[in-house]
């Protein structure tokens, strides 16, 4: 195939699929997601990843094609089978998600993940999408348009050999790395490739630091840290396989570098469809937490119930003179960013307006003190006991320790 025929067969490929996406939007249900305990990203089972803020939880998106197909942008592999059934799966006890197209004549699978081997407190994340043929020949198609700060800046894409570089002005990188040819048009970077059976291609998303690993070394490490973690459950019960795949769910929701549980990994989206009540939950609940390290304590979770104890620990030291325990904090444990409207981007079905940040950070909530003693007493029951420093700055929060009417 002529170089210039392809690319422009690229480039019609990738704009079909973005006019069909803002025609037809990909369900919240039509997901699953992946996660390195800094940020969690949405795949869709057409293959698309529609949905990323990068790099940690809280940080701004760089993909929201989930919010807005035709501005959030997105990053879509897929095989060219009109015929497919297509199903979606992970890994067994594990976050490592696995899309499958099967057709009449020919199929294929992608592998996505992002990269972990432990739950270090340091490295930067990686997102890895290893596309397999398992049977015939299917031609594939990539297309990746990243859209940065919450969709409102496009930026150039730096070709170089097996990779595609985005700079942005606070030095930041975002590097696409491909074992196949790259190019860019208007913006979006597309790749189309025919592969036989038992062929593949790998694409990696990271920060431009030299990979430490290959994508099959990347994927074994992932699997055997998921796979080592699940098997520390205590429970022995018949649901053994929806109570492990909760849990996994909700490790995803964990800070490996502070310790703290976000609600949720996403923003925006509408409690009814098309309403109003589209709330940014990337931030930790004083509630919401304490009742996820019950549920994983009571399965034998111990490191994240002594990592939260730690952070809410540091929370109670730092309440003001008033005691005054906030309802939330920012996952390092500051401020929550005050709340504004994205009214660029057009919102899940059309549900707006999109929001970032969350207002509710200034209400006053008698229970979160309940909440508080209630992570402690758990903690020092299934985990290990309060430091003597967190202890006295949780006695410092005396509104919660006064009997009503006290002085």
């Amino acid at each position: 195939m002529d170089a210039n025929t392809g690319l422009i067969r690229d480039k019609v490929a990738a704009e079909r699929s973005q006019e069909e996406a803002a025609v037809v939007p990909r369900a919240i249900e039509n997901h699953g997601v992946i996660g390195d305990l800094a940020t969690i990203a949405l795949v869709a089972t057409d293959g698309t990843l529609d949905f990323l803020c990068w790099p940690d939880f809280d940080s701004p998106t760089i993909f929201a094609a989930l919010l807005d197909p035709e501005r959030g942008g997105m990053f879509q592999i897929a095989p060219e089978l009109s015929d497919a059934r297509v199903t979606q799966q992970y890994l067994p006890d594990t976050n490592v998600l696995l899309t499958r197209w099967m057709g009449d004549k020919a199929s294929g699978e992608l592998t996505d993940f992002m990269y972990v081997k432990n739950s270090r407190s340091d490295g930067s994340s990686m997102v890895v999408r290893r596309f397999r043929v398992t049977r015939g020949s299917l031609k594939v198609r990539m297309s990746c348009t990243p859209r940065f700060e919450y969709a409102t800046r496009q930026l150039s894409a730096e070709l170089e050999e097996g990779a595609v570089i985005w700079r942005q002005a606070n030095g930041e990188v975002l590097r696409l790395l491909a074992n196949v040819p790259l190019a860019e048009i208007d913006g979006t970077v597309v790749a189309e490739i025919t592969l036989q059976a038992g062929e593949g291609i790998d694409f990696i998303l990271d920060d431009g630091d030299a990979a430490e690993a290959t994508p099959e070394e990347m994927e074994d490490q992932t699997v055997a840290f998921w796979q080592n973690w699940a098997r520390q459950s205590t429970y022995r019960g018949r649901w053994r396989e929806m109570v492990n795949r909760s849990a996994l769910a909700l490790k995803l929701m964990t800070s490996r570098k502070h310790g703290s549980i976000v609600a949720a990994a996403t923003f925006g989206l509408p409690e009814t469809p098309g309403g109003s009540r589209n709330w940014d939950y990337r931030a930790t609940w004083i509630r919401d937490a304490s009742f996820t390290v019950y549920a994983l304590m009571r399965l034998g979770y111990r490191d994240e119930a002594m990592a939260f104890n730690d952070w809410i620990g540091e929370r109670a030291s730092a309440c003001d003179a008033g005691g005054r325990l906030k309802v939330m904090y920012a996952i390092d444990g500051g401020e929550v960013a005050d709340e504004i409207s994205l009214e660029h981007l057009r919102g899940y079905g059309g549900a707006a307006p999109v929001r970032v940040g969350n207002r509710a950070a200034e209400q006053f909530q008698l229970d979160i003190y309940g909440e508080l003693l209630d992570s402690i007493y758990l903690s020092n029951k299934y985990g290990h006991a309060i430091s003597h420093d967190h202890w006295e700055g949780a006695k410092g929060c005396g509104i919660c320790l006064r009997p009503l009417g006290g002085s």
